[in-house]
Parts: structure tokens; sequence; C-alpha cells
């Protein structure tokens, strides 16, 4: 059981907006979940619901405008970092927090070798000598696995591999011994067996060094892979929030479910999987209920008219579903899914 003390990051109702010339988008709603240290916290859902948005928003890297965050707290190590100064959030990323960007391939400079990039790391935020940083360059160049790195180092972007520049950026993002590690899809452009070798030497590096990651994706098999606990994202909330293994034995929210049938398996036929109906809501004009409602088998009156709470369940877990509330019962006016 992970101890109240373990707790290193705690997102409370966080709300970041974009302000634009269509509307205001709600693209991150109200998000709220924990990371303990040494844990692999698991962020799920469909390309738009908010995934990366939330990761931005820790590490306060939204473009304003037109974004902002207008509301909620996250706290590290007992402090908001939604409060700190700018000169503070620059101290704290990298150094104490650090990320891996979805594609290296536009995250790193092309035209400094990579051994340039990472040393620029340790003289930032360790005030190492030139001399001294690429020396610690090269290092975590060998730590992630990358044959040569002497060489390796004073190559540019371009001249490495998709695999390899994935392991730059692991390498970069680790260099100050983080205390917690943001990975946004850190795999998507990766061939699998390249991916096994990324997400195996994460698990390596984490058990080693000890940090809490949050691991921001779209592939379920991924976290089953890797997570400890997951949280499932639609349309810029938390729906489901459970253990990576109650979550894959026993997915409550009919969302979830309909993830989880959606996913390819050995033992069923291709053509019998079930896509979920209907597409996500526009973040200009979200449903006046459960965002869901309007795709959802399920749905009743109530669903339409009312946004349910994230409730605890009797097994541990957290569901944002009417279905798991004593209002269910008291409304009997099943609706079909709106979809075509």
């Amino acid at each position: 059981m992970l101890e109240q003390e373990d707790k290193i990051l705690e997102v409370r109702q966080l709300q970041t907006h974009f302000f634009t010339d269509e509307g205001i988008s709600k693209a991150v709603d109200g998000v709220d979940f924990v990371l303990h240290k040494g844990e692999t916290l698991g962020i799920v859902g469909e390309s738009g619901c908010g995934k990366s948005i939330t990761s931005m928003s820790i590490l306060r890297l939204i473009d304003s405008p037109p974004g902002k965050i207008v509301g909620g707290e996250v706290v590290f190590k007992g402090e908001n970092l939604l409060s700190k100064s700018e000169a503070t959030m620059r101290k704290i990323r990298g150094n104490e927090i650090s990320m891996i960007f979805q594609e290296p391939m536009t995250s790193l400079n092309p035209v400094f070798s990579v051994g340039e990039q990472i040393a620029e790391v340790f003289r930032v935020h360790q005030n190492m000598g030139r001399k001294e940083a690429w020396k610690k360059a090269v290092e975590m160049l060998k730590l992630v696995g990358i044959p040569s790195p002497e060489e390796r180092a004073k190559q540019e972007p371009h001249e490495l591999s998709g695999g390899m520049r994935q392991r730059v950026m692991i390498a970069m993002a680790l260099s100050c011994n983080p205390e917690i590690l943001i990975a946004d899809e850190p795999t998507t452009a990766l061939d699998v067996t390249i991916q096994a070798q990324i997400l195996e030497l994460m698990k390596t590096l984490q058990n080693e060094l000890g940090m809490g990651v949050i691991m921001i994706t779209h592939d379920l098999g991924v976290v089953s892979e890797t997570c400890d606990r997951v949280a499932v994202m639609y349309a810029g909330k938390v729906v489901e929030y459970a253990t990576a293994d109650d979550l894959f034995d026993q997915p409550k929210h009919p969302y979830t479910i309909g993830l989880m049938n959606s996913l390819p398996r050995m033992d069923i036929d291709q053509e019998s999987l079930q896509a979920i109906p209907g597409n996500v809501p526009s973040p200009y004009n979200m449903p006046n209920g459960c965002r869901f409602a309007p795709r959802c088998p399920h749905a009743k009156g109530i669903c339409h008219d009312a946004i349910p709470e994230l409730r605890n369940t009797d097994d541990g877990s957290q569901v944002r579903c009417w279905m798991y509330t004593p209002e269910w019962e008291d409304h009997s006016d099943i609706t079909k899914a709106g979809v075509k």
C-alpha cells in the first residue's frame, strides 16, 4: 500500500483553457491525481482528451496566449507550482521534474551535436564547466545504452536513428537525476522492437534512480506493461482512476470498457472488435451533462443533465459515472446513445 508520505506530486482540480476566436476550449477541466515515489502513473485516452496539456500544465509550459491555467493546484513536495515565479520554475524544470517530449526530431536542436545538447543541461542546472559537462554527457549516453557513446556524442540528431534519438532524449531528461519524469508518448514513432527496448530501459533506470514516472499514452499495451496506476481521461476530465491490475481486470466506466473492447486480442476475431460509436465532442461545445453520454449505451436522462463527480468505489478505484451513484436507481428513463 502506498503511504501518504510517499506522495511527491498531487494535481488538484487543474483547469487549463484556451481562449481563441472560436471560443473557449476547456482542454483540461478539473483534473485530479496523485503520484508517489518510485511508481509509474499512466494517463491514457484518445488524442485530444487533454493528456499532453495536463503534463505541460504541470511544468507551466502552456503558451499564453491563447492558453491559460485558470484554476487548481499542482503540489510538488508540499508546494504549489502554480504560485511559483518563472525563475523558480526554470530551476525545477529539467532539474527536479523532467519531460520526454513526443517527437525527438523536433525536440532536439538540429544544428548542435547531441553531446552538446546533453552537456548544456549539466552546465545550466549543475554549473559544470564545458569539459566536465561533456564527460557527463558521454556517461549519460552510455547509461541509456547507446554504443560507442564518445563517437555518437559528436553526431547531430539527423545522423541517428529514431530509437537512438529517443535514447538521447531520455539521457537528457535524466541528466540531473529528477524526482519526476514525465514521458509524453515516448514510443509513438518507434517500431515495436525498439519500443520494447525503450520501455525496458525506462523501467530499469526508474528502479535504479527511484523516480516517479508519469506515462502519457493512448496505447493500453504500454499501460499494461509499465504502469502501477492509471488515470483514464475523456474530453478534459478524468473518468476513471484505478490500479493497472483493477483497470484491466474490471474496468468500470463505459468509456474505459469501450477502450478495452476495441483492443485487438489473440482470442477473438479481428472482425468482432467493437469500436466506440460517435465522436469526441468539440472542445468548444461540450455536452451539458456527462461528456461521454452522447456515445454511451447506458445513458439515462440524468447523464445528459448533470456532470457526475469522481467517486470512490468499493475496491478503492474512482469512477466518474452516474451508474455508481444512489441517484442512478431513481432514473429509469434509459435513453439511446445519441450517435448516428
